[in-house]
């Protein structure tokens, strides 16, 4: 078994981090931050503890996996609320009209009486739509996503090859047209197309297999694990811990060390330095980048030995950025559930001010608000709420810095401050202003300096058909033997779902394991000092 240093304790690291150390290799884990995480981090604040990242716990079934691959089960691990409802969308108020809004509820039969209320027919077009997308997803766990794609031949069989017409129709379409081919409600087209910002990009851009996500939230429902996504990433780090690895914070990664030339090339180790600026060596038979790949490309390896120089980034497509505000109010907010979706009208022209040829942050701007206060009592104070409100803007870290109370960049506050009047206009809370005793902001210069985000882009590149599956960067080095990357830059893609199989993508590549679905789950270890 070899020795492996992993760079960054974001999801992805500490989940391989925790296969590698299960898998019998002596693991180090080196994080530039104080906290780990990464992404999935955490800011408490007068008894407030705001998640920083995602709040979406969706595909239960990887995490399932990845627990089991670690010898326990997710149940045992998270405490795991199903929502009732969904999700309520927003739409934005016409004139001096009132603001409409959709509750969406949970389950398959309910969803479908929402759809039919809209729409005669609906109904009838949803249960295809959703047989399609658990098709595609099917499909896509059995060959595409757990693929390390080394192999030509797991892409050849009967299954795939009989699926083959199907998925390049699927690959061919765009989502917001298959939607819009199925159903004419625009409400319906935009809770349908709006999953694609979870991939990075936008409905019109995002190829029609993506309506697989569609089967996630409308089918099986969405819960929240108690603690947040911050409490996961912890669960994740104690098993990665309980399996052997050390994780070091604040020790910043500055170069990945190899030795011999060509194709002879492989990693020996990296270089790092501690909070006190002391400088590091840590040798390796094995480096894994958690990391941001462009920043592990261009800044840790030297040109000669780079799979993926700026050249190949320049022709690449950035997902988008986000002002992130995270707000402590005091009073009750009933008017909200647990997630809501402020959908403006001119969906094009949003969409087309983050990811168009002249990008600015959009206005009014589509807005995704979290209020976990409303099924966990532990993220504020008594008699208080906890908000998350994510606007997605351009990737683009020449927008500014977020900060405490209104001391971010001028472009980061007031793009804040028109979310929280949305918000406070759309949803019927005209004093939401004034109640607020705790504000926190993030923009895309914060995720450039807190996680070498490529562009300041708050996930990675978009999940356009030419950056989806084999076409994504891979998870080993093409230049240098012995390094290898995970995280929600390379494949499978973004989220923590994708971050968790990129991570068995790398144990595969480890083993010399070819297949394309998930690995074999081991057997059982008793529940110890790792559960809840």
């Amino acid at each position: 078994m070899s020795r492996v240093v992993v760079i960054g304790a974001g999801v992805a690291g500490l989940a391989t981090a925790g296969l590698l150390a299960r898998d019998g290799h002596e693991v180090l884990v080196l994080e530039k931050n104080a906290q780990v995480g990464g992404r999935a981090g955490s800011i408490e604040r007068d008894g407030f503890r705001f998640d920083t990242g995602p709040s979406w716990y969706l595909m239960p079934e990887v995490f399932d996996h990845w627990f089991a691959m670690m010898g326990t089960s997710a149940a045992e691990q998270l405490d795991l609320v199903p929502l009732d409802p969904g999700y309520r969308v927003f739409r934005q108020p016409q004139g001096d009209a009132a603001t409409s809004e959709v509750t969406v509820p949970a389950g398959r039969d309910a969803v479908s009486r929402l759809f039919e209320s809209r729409e005669p027919g609906a109904a009838s077009a949803l249960s295809d739509y959703l047989d399609s997308a658990h098709h595609a997803t099917s499909m896509a766990e059995k060959y595409f996503l757990y693929n390390p794609f080394t192999r030509l031949t797991t892409l050849t069989t009967g299954e795939v090859l009989r699926a083959a017409p199907r998925l390049f129709s699927l690959l061919g379409t765009r989502l917001q047209s298959f939607a819009g081919r199925r159903f004419r409600d625009p409400l319906l087209r935009q809770i349908l197309g709006y999953p694609a910002v979870f991939l990075g990009t936008d409905p019109r851009s995002a190829p029609a297999m993506y309506h697989l996500m569609s089967a996630l939230d409308l089918d099986e429902g969405v819960s929240y694990p108690q603690g947040g996504f911050w409490g996961v990433a912890l669960r994740i780090e104690a098993l990665a811990r309980d399996a052997g690895a050390r994780i070091v914070t604040e020790a910043e990664v500055t170069g990945i060390r190899t030795t011999g030339r060509g194709r002879a090339t492989r990693a020996t180790g990296v270089e790092w330095t501690d909070a006190a600026g002391e400088r590091h060596v840590e040798d390796a038979d094995i480096v894994v980048s958690g990391a941001d790949l462009h920043h592990t490309e261009t800044a840790l390896l030297p040109a000669e030995q780079r799979s993926y120089p700026e050249s190949w980034w320049s022709r690449r497509t950035s997902g988008p950025g986000a002002v992130l505000v995270m707000l402590g109010v005091r009073g009750a907010l009933p008017e909200l559930p647990h997630h809501s979706l402020f959908f403006t009208d001119d969906w094009d022209a949003n969409f087309d001010a983050i990811f168009g040829s002249e990008q600015r942050i959009p206005s009014p701007a589509s807005t995704y608000v979290c209020r976990p206060s409303a099924t966990d009592d532990a993220v504020a104070p008594a008699g208080h709420e906890n908000l998350f409100i994510l606007v997605p803007v351009p990737a683009d870290p020449d927008l500014g810095h977020g900060g405490s109370d209104g001391t971010g960049s001028a472009t980061i506050e007031r793009a804040a401050d028109a979310a929280i009047d949305l918000v406070s206009t759309w949803a019927g809370i005209p004093d939401l202003r004034e109640r607020i005793v705790v504000r926190e902001t993030k923009g895309p210069a914060d995720f450039r300096d807190d996680y070498h985000s490529w562009s300041g882009g708050m996930l990675g590149p978009a999940h356009i058909l030419s950056q989806s599956a084999m076409f994504r960067a891979q998870n080993a080095s093409k230049r240098v033997r012995g390094l290898y990357y995970a995280g929600a830059t390379t494949a499978p893609g973004v989220g923590v779902p994708m971050c968790l199989i990129s991570a068995e993508i790398v144990l595969k590549r480890i083993r010399g394991d070819h297949s394309a679905g998930p690995l074999p789950e081991p057997a059982r270890t008793p529940r110890g000092s790792t559960g809840r």
